[in-house]
């Protein structure tokens, strides 16, 4: 069996694990949740242009 595949083996990986502090952890959740929001916007802006372009040549409800 593999050494590292065992709980002497993983308690071991989880410390060497650097773990975020609270700081850093805020800033990069508030950054995935703007990209999130940005590109959610960007998707819907999207939608409408296409379906008033759409709707132009008469080819939309």
């Amino acid at each position: 069996m593999l050494k590292w595949f065992s709980i002497p083996g993983i308690m071991t990986e989880v410390k060497r694990v650097r773990w975020p502090k609270q700081k850093e952890m805020v800033r990069d959740s508030l950054t995935v949740v703007s990209f999130t929001f940005v590109f959610g916007v960007f998707f819907v802006v999207c939608e409408i242009a296409v379906a008033a372009f759409l709707k132009l040549l008469g080819i939309g409800a």
